[in-house]
C-alpha cells in the first residue's frame, strides 16, 4: 500500500472518529423532551451551584447545578413584600406548569402570577419541570421529583428563608404533580390545587403515552410497563389515602366553549376526558377522607383564561391553610 492511500485510510478513520462524537453530543437525553448538556459536577449545598438573575426586586429567577437532572435546572421565584436577606421563615407555594409548554416560567408569562399571589406574604416557587416530565424521578432519564423537593427546597431554605409551611398547585400535567408530591411527600404539603388535571394516569384516555411518543420518549423509561406498580405510585387517583389532613382544591370544565373563550373556539375534548379524571379523584379523596373543594365550572375549556381563574380561586384557602393570609 502507497503511502497516499495510508493517508486516506487516517483521514477516513479520524472522520468517523469525529462523527461518533458529534453523533453523541446531539442524541438527545431521555428528559421530557430535553437534550442532555453538559456533563456537571453533583449538586452541592455550596452557593457555588446557584446562579441568581434578579429581574427585579421581587423577581429572581435561578439557575441550579442539579445532580437529578445531570444538567442545570431553570427555577423562578417571586418574593413576597418585606422579604429581605436572613428574613422568614416564610410559607412557599409551588406552581407546577403543564406539559408542553415552550417556556419552564408559563405561571408569569401567562398565568399572571405576580399579580395574583402579591398580596400575600409567601415565596411563590415556578420551576422548571420538563416539557413531559411528569414530575417524576424517571427510570432512565431526569429526577424532577428530586430536582424540585429536594435541590431547589434546599436553596429556597438557605437562601431565602423557606419554612415547613407549603402549598402546591398544578395545570394539566402539573395538577399530577400537585397531587403525586403532597400524597408521595407526607406532611410536605398542608394544600395542593390541581386546575385540568391528569388525575388519574390508569384512565384508558389519560394521554400519557401519546405525549411521550409526541416528544420523542418510551412511558417505559418513565413508570415501566403498564403492569409496572410505578404508574399506580404515580397515580393520584390511586394515591387519595396519602392526602388526608391536606386540603385540596380540585377544578377543570367540560371542554365546551365557555365565558372565557373566544368567538368559535371549537370543543375540547381533552378538557372533557380530564373531567371525568377529576370527577374519580375527587370521590376517592373524599372517600378516603380528604377535604376537597371542587369548582367543576361547567363550559370551559384548556387554556389559561381559565387556569388564571382557577388559581385566584383556590389561593385564599392555599394561603390559608399555609398561614400566608393576606
Amino acid at each position: 500500500m502507497n503511502r497516499t492511500a495510508v493517508r486516506l485510510g487516517v483521514l477516513l478513520l479520524a472522520g468517523a472518529a469525529v462523527a461518533v462524537v458529534l453523533l453523541a453530543l446531539l442524541t438527545p437525553f431521555s428528559s421530557g423532551g430535553t437534550p442532555r448538556g453538559p456533563e456537571l459536577s453533583p449538586f452541592t449545598p455550596g452557593r457555588g451551584s446557584v446562579h441568581v438573575n434578579r429581574l427585579s426586586e421581587r423577581d429572581h429567577e435561578l439557575t441550579i447545578r442539579s445532580a437529578a437532572l445531570g444538567r442545570e435546572g431553570m427555577v423562578r421565584v417571586l418574593l413576597p413584600s418585606g422579604w429581605r436577606p436572613g428574613s422568614g421563615p416564610w410559607p412557599v407555594l409551588y406552581l407546577l406548569n403543564g406539559c408542553c409548554q415552550s417556556e419552564y416560567d408559563a405561571w408569569t408569562t401567562q398565568g399572571e402570577a405576580a399579580r395574583i399571589t402579591s398580596a400575600y406574604p409567601v415565596i411563590v416557587v415556578i420551576p422548571e419541570g420538563g416539557q413531559v416530565g411528569f414530575y417524576s424521578d424517571w427510570r432512565d432519564g431526569p429526577g424532577w421529583e428530586s430536582f424540585h423537593l429536594t435541590e431547589v427546597r434546599h436553596v429556597l431554605e438557605r437562601d431565602y428563608g423557606a419554612g415547613d409551611r407549603r402549598a402546591v398547585a398544578g395545570l394539566s400535567m402539573g395538577g399530577l404533580g400537585a397531587m403525586n408530591y403532597a400524597a408521595r411527600h407526607p406532611g410536605m404539603f398542608q394544600a395542593a390545587a390541581s386546575f385540568s388535571g391528569v388525575l388519574n394516569t390508569r384512565d384508558g384516555n389519560n394521554g400519557v403515552d401519546w405525549l411521550l411518543d409526541q416528544y420523542g420518549e418510551d412511558s417505559t423509561d418513565l413508570w415501566g410497563g403498564h403492569g409496572d406498580p410505578a404508574w399506580a405510585s404515580h397515580n393520584p387517583a390511586d394515591l387519595t389515602g396519602g392526602l388526608r389532613g391536606v386540603r385540596l382544591f380540585v377544578s377543570c370544565g367540560d371542554g365546551t366553549p365557555g365565558p372565557l373563550d373566544t368567538l368559535g373556539t371549537a370543543p375540547d375534548q381533552g378538557e372533557a376526558s380530564l373531567l371525568r379524571q377529576a370527577l374519580t379523584f375527587a370521590h376517592r379523596a373524599e372517600a378516603s377522607g380528604a377535604r376537597v373543594v371542587t369548582d367543576f365550572y361547567g363550559p370551559g375549556t384548556h387554556s389559561w383564561p381559565y387556569w388564571r381563574r382557577s388559581l385566584e380561586r383556590a389561593l385564599p384557602m392555599l394561603m390559608d391553610s399555609i398561614g400566608a393570609s393576606a
